[in-house]
């Protein structure tokens, strides 16, 4: 299994356009940068290739990588900058098995799957899979699974990625209160791919603030729907994860701690 991190930024990606932070002003010059997030799976034993989400940067991400496009891919929730690289399939793809969960959302009175389907109905290669959550599905020579997450107010969706060799998990865009049964699924991974927005100390400067503090009073939520950087790891340990990489990151990181140890950037291959 080769893991290739496409897009480790959240919504505004790093660095941000106009801004002159210091974190963003360090990415545009060291060229560490964080586009909209996706990951790419080659599963090793059959040559076939798995996108999770479809990043609005799909077409750079795919420009500036050596990896082939996708033969098939999972949508985890219906954020623009998840879902909107879909568009992307036009005139590069023949086919895309697209799969997603069927539950329907009370916020979006659809499920994500129809969601996709509705939205990307005028492109005959999205080919819309609806898939249950904790029923395993093949998709790319891989058996996956999707739990269910919590990112407020829309439904949203963490996986689990197994193949021969090894197996992948990702939390998906969620809080640190993420369901037991599902955190049991996710478990025992060779890496996991844990949301990590900001550092635990930003919570101050939510309107919401933190939630889930540690017995040290560090917060492992920023607001309701995202994970601390602390609060990825705690979970990267209570999930046994054999290694971790922090993703879905913000520029709100300071400079010194943008770029350290675990956090993912653009590019990063890790093969299990």
């Amino acid at each position: 299994m080769q893991v290739t991190l496409l897009g480790t930024g959240d919504t505004a990606g790093t660095p941000v356009p106009r801004c002159d932070c210091a974190t963003c002003e360090r990415a545009r010059e060291t060229g560490q940068r964080r586009s909209r997030f996706s990951v790419h799976v080659k599963n090793e034993r059959t040559g076939q290739r798995l996108l999770i989400d479809a990043s609005p940067d799909f077409r750079q991400q795919f420009l500036d990588t050596d990896v082939a496009l996708p033969d098939a891919a999972i949508i985890t929730h219906v954020h623009f900058d998840h879902l909107d690289g879909l568009g992307n399939v036009y005139r590069l793809l023949d086919r895309l098995p697209v799969h997603a969960a069927n539950e329907t959302d009370p916020e979006t009175g659809e499920s994500v799957a129809e969601t996709v389907r509705r939205r990307y109905n005028y492109l005959h290669q999205v080919e819309v899979f609806p898939e249950t959550p904790f029923e395993p599905f093949e998709a790319a020579g891989f058996e996956i699974t999707l739990v269910p997450v919590v990112h407020p107010p829309l439904l949203s969706y963490g996986l689990r990625v197994e193949g021969e060799e090894a197996v992948l998990s990702l939390t998906g865009d969620t809080s640190y209160a993420i369901p037991e049964r599902s955190q049991t699924v996710l478990s025992g991974a060779d890496l996991l791919l844990a949301e990590a927005i900001v550092p635990a100390a930003m919570c101050e400067k939510h309107p919401l603030g933190g939630r889930h503090p540690d017995e040290n009073g560090v917060y492992r939520s920023f607001g309701t729907k995202h994970m601390t950087r602390e609060g990825a790891l705690d979970m990267a340990e209570r999930l046994d994860a054999e290694q971790v990489r922090l993703v879905h990151l913000s520029h709100r990181y300071p400079a010194e701690q943008a770029f350290g140890p675990k956090l993912g950037v653009d590019g990063e291959q890790i093969v299990l």
